[in-house]
């Protein structure tokens, strides 16, 4: 062939070859295109799908380290708990004694005017009291008005005005006086002293035109009206407690007799017993042996209790705490003359009282009173009620009582250690509920 016509051939074909190489990359470059932005959408697509994911990832960090604070928290409130429960105790033993002192400075201690050993003798006071009272009213000397007022020219006509404005005055002061003493009770009887003598004090300025006013002799024996008044009711309950405290021992020394008859009646059958098991031939020796030793106890036991039955001043000093009712610091000091004494314990953890008391000694003296009274002294300017000697509790650390029984009674045993059973039990199952409180946000990380 012509090499023209090849080349023209060639000439001809190449540019339809280069044409169709050209559309076909263009084509596969637009399908590469597509599948790119295909890829990108799905990518987005995918991107929202999972987002929440991510944002539940970088929650669960937030939360984990919230929980890895809070547990170091817990552990650093957990260690510092003991140091932090004694300040706080120590506190609110202190809040207690400014607590008390700032309720005297309010209220005042009241010293008592009188001197008498029971209630009639202050009933037999007041009425001699009212009856001075009733003299200065007739004698007209409870009032005083040194002026001689006329009126319209008259001397007569301004006596009857001045005795009609002395009935007014009386009658005021009176009453007032009535209602004071009426209402007086132990934490308002500087308020009510004020009052009556602050009613005197504006009586006589009502009257101050006149030259009237009220004889400070009589505002004087109002005054001793109430201070008795006040003193015979505090009397009064005072020897209703007395009563209950001498109903209370009687109810014992007839336990006591009771209890030594019980005794004496036990040793005879122990007695009898034992006779009757001598008499018999071929007895069992071992028997006759438990008979003796039961004989023996219970003859030791009837002593026990004929003794205390006929020695007035023997008995049992006890003395006993109750960390969960009273905290730590408190014991009571008392005595009982029961045969057995740790009845006198149990019936003072009664339903009164949360828990339980804890004995730390049970000291038996023939001069019980002597003893009890000993302790008390030593611990007198620490008594939790000051005002009635009856409640013998003390604020007192275990280590100074023990050291005052060691001295007073050096024979005496005497136990340190708090069982406070009921108080542990109960800060156990309060530190399981604060766990079980707890626990959720412990256990957070791990349940996501």
């Amino acid at each position: 062939m012509d090499p023209f016509v090849i080349f023209a051939i060639v000439w001809l074909v190449l540019p339809i070859i280069l044409l169709i190489l050209w559309l076909r990359a263009r084509s596969a470059n637009n399908r590469a295109e597509n599948r790119i932005l295909q890829a990108e959408a799905n990518a987005e697509a995918l991107k929202e799908k999972y987002a929440p994911i991510t944002s539940v990832e970088d929650e669960i960090l937030r939360l984990r380290d919230k929980t890895t604070r809070l547990q170091k928290q817990i552990e650093e409130t957990r260690s510092s708990y003991s140091d932090k429960r004694n300040i706080l105790r120590k506190l609110e033993q202190q809040v207690a004694v400014y607590d008390e002192k700032l309720s005297f400075a309010e209220l005042g201690v009241y010293e008592p005017h009188f001197d008498f050993n029971d209630a009639d003798e202050y009933k037999q006071e007041i009425k001699r009291i009212r009856d001075r009272q009733k003299e200065m009213v007739s004698a007209k000397t409870s009032t005083l008005c040194p002026t001689d007022w006329q009126l319209d020219g008259s001397r007569a006509k301004g006596q009857t005005m001045i005795n009609r404005q002395t009935r007014l005055t009386m009658r005021a002061f009176n009453n007032e006086c009535e209602a004071a003493i009426a209402n007086t009770r132990w934490n308002n009887v500087n308020a009510m002293e004020k009052r009556v003598l602050n009613a005197a004090k504006q009586i006589d300025k009502a009257n101050e035109s006149m030259k009237l006013r009220i004889s400070e002799q009589y505002v004087s024996l109002k005054l001793d009206e109430l201070h008795a008044t006040h003193e015979y009711r505090e009397r009064l309950k005072i020897e209703k407690e007395e009563r209950a405290e001498l109903a209370r021992a009687e109810r014992e020394e007839k336990k006591l007799l009771a209890e030594a008859e019980a005794a004496e009646r036990e040793e005879e059958r122990y007695q009898k017993l034992l006779d009757k098991a001598r008499s018999e031939a071929g007895i069992d020796e071992s028997r006759i042996t438990e008979l003796e030793a039961a004989l023996a106890e219970a003859h030791a036991t009837s002593e026990r209790a004929r003794a205390m039955a006929e020695m007035t001043k023997s008995g049992y000093v006890y003395i006993i705490s109750n960390i969960g009712s009273f905290g730590e610091d408190v014991v009571k000091i008392g005595l009982t003359r029961r045969l057995e004494p740790d009845d006198r314990v149990k019936e003072l953890g009664d339903a009164s009282v949360p828990f339980g008391f804890d004995t730390h000694a049970m000291i038996y003296s023939d001069e019980a009173p002597a003893l009890e009274s000993a302790l008390h002294k030593e611990f007198s300017d620490r008594r939790v009620n000051a005002s009635n000697l009856r409640k013998e509790f003390f604020r007192v650390g275990l280590e100074e009582v023990e050291d005052a029984v060691k001295r007073l009674a050096p024979t005496a045993s005497f136990f340190s250690d708090r069982e406070a059973q009921e108080w542990h039990e109960t800060l156990s199952r309060r530190k399981e509920a604060l766990k079980e409180m707890a626990r959720p946000s412990d256990e957070l990380p791990e349940a996501i």
